[in-house]
Parts: structure tokens; C-alpha cells; sequence
């Protein structure tokens, strides 16, 4: 499905020109119709699935209780 950069932004959270920005640079492809950019969203998916499989990760991160300190004594 294509959007427009406005839409696009929308779904990315992002300003619409960043994501213009972006376009220009070439690290989001996108087609011009003649009277706008239009971008295909499916190029997002992997996006998505690395941004939520990293917030998992903090949060697990997050709950994992922090280790008691292990006090070694030398005793000579």
C-alpha cells in the first residue's frame, strides 16, 4: 500500500521532513506519481518488528532483578 509522506510520518513517528529528508537521501524508496511522493509502506515491516523486539528486550532488561553482590573475602 502506498502513502503519501505525510501519512508516512504519521505511522513512523516522525516529522514529515525527516521523512522527506530521508526520501531525499534514498534510505526511504519512494515513487513521485507526477504530483506527489508517494511511499510504499511494506518496506516498514522490518522496522516495526526490530523496534518492537527491542522494546521487549529493554523491558525485560528492565524487570530482571539485579544480582546481590558477591563479596569474596581473602582469607590467608
Amino acid at each position: 500500500m502506498y502513502k503519501t509522506i505525510a501519512e508516512t510520518a504519521i505511522d513512523l513517528g516522525m516529522p514529515e521532513d525527516q521523512v522527506m529528508r530521508l526520501v531525499y537521501e534514498g534510505r526511504i524508496r519512494s515513487v513521485y506519481d507526477g504530483q506527489q511522493i508517494l511511499i510504499n509502506s511494506g518496506q516498514f515491516s522490518t522496522y516495526f518488528k526490530q523496534l518492537e523486539r527491542i522494546k521487549e528486550e529493554i523491558e525485560i532488561w528492565r524487570s530482571t532483578p539485579i544480582p546481590e553482590d558477591i563479596d569474596v573475602k581473602d582469607e590467608d
